[in-house]
């Protein structure tokens, strides 16, 4: 999927690909990390083909949009892009899909501004003290510096072996789409942007805040989530979907933690069912 629009929104430059449609349903897709929309490049036609319309875009200092020095780059400042986002697209009240981090992204929104989102569904998101891992909380704070200083193979080895943890099958993660996923750390940009623009905010006390507040949610909300997926485990799925009134719990096996590549046709008939539930 190629991001064909550019949008300024508070001084930065955010890439995004917005097909209006014609059914009077909006969804905005919301990658993680480390990822980029190219993980819904299997979902967007299809929801396009039905005439929804398609909000897909790269999170700042991510994929195609701008990377600048000096921005918050946390989940809790994405919330505010996305926020503004919609003001500049004349989005109102969407079905948000957040993965990963794009779920943290979506909770804040969902939680902040509730009247904003007309359903929610969350796909392996993080969620409460679910993120960092241990191993990432020891390198940020003690070692973020060294991997800052790392050579580009040694990069793209040690980014090449996260990726390859993402899948379940390992076959779906290889030849051209492991080099989308590469592409755009390939540069000292962007292997700088990696850390300093994902790595760095890797940080849980936004989802920990937000917690209390799910219980307050009241818009339709569907949790989907690979049953293999061994960045977020199924036990943050559950418990989400308890502490979420009336939220419906689908677990997929055969899936991991970018269920979009181990299953993307299951993923968009997920999101096509949440469309039919209105409160």
């Amino acid at each position: 999927m190629i991001l064909n629009r550019n949008a300024i929104v508070d001084d930065v430059r955010l890439a995004y690909r917005y097909t209006p449609g014609s059914t009077g349903e909006t969804l905005v897709l919301v990658h993680g990390t480390p990822s980029h929309s190219y993980i819904w490049r299997n979902v967007v036609p299809a929801l396009e083909g039905q005439g929804h319309g398609v909000l897909a875009y790269d999170l700042l200092g991510f994929g195609a949009s701008e990377r600048p020095t000096d921005r918050d780059t946390s989940v809790t400042a994405q919330a505010h892009l996305l926020e503004q986002l919609l003001s500049f697209l004349d989005i109102a009240r969407p079905t948000v899909v957040g993965h990963d981090i794009g779920g943290a992204v979506a909770q804040i929104v969902a939680t902040r501004r509730p009247a904003l989102v007309r359903r929610l569904m969350l796909v392996d998101t993080v969620s409460y003290d679910s993120w960092p891992s241990s191993t990432w909380r020891a390198i940020i704070r003690d070692h973020l510096d060294d991997y800052l200083a790392m050579a580009p193979d040694e990069f793209e080895a040690m980014l090449t072996r996260q990726l390859t943890m993402t899948v379940a099958d390992p076959a779906h993660l290889t030849g051209s789409t492991l080099e989308a996923y590469l592409a755009p750390h390939r540069t000292p940009l962007g292997r700088a942007s990696f850390f300093e623009h994902q790595v760095r905010h890797y940080d849980s006390r936004p989802t920990q805040q937000l917690a209390p507040l799910l219980r307050d949610l009241t818009m339709p909300t569907r949790i989907v989530w690979g049953e293999q997926d061994r960045w977020q485990p199924v036990r943050y799925a559950e418990r989400l979907a308890s502490d979420i009134p009336d939220a419906h719990l689908v677990v997929i096996a055969g899936g991991g933690h970018f269920l979009m590549e181990d299953h993307p046709d299951r993923v968009t008939q997920e999101i096509l069912d949440l469309l039919r539930i209105d409160r």
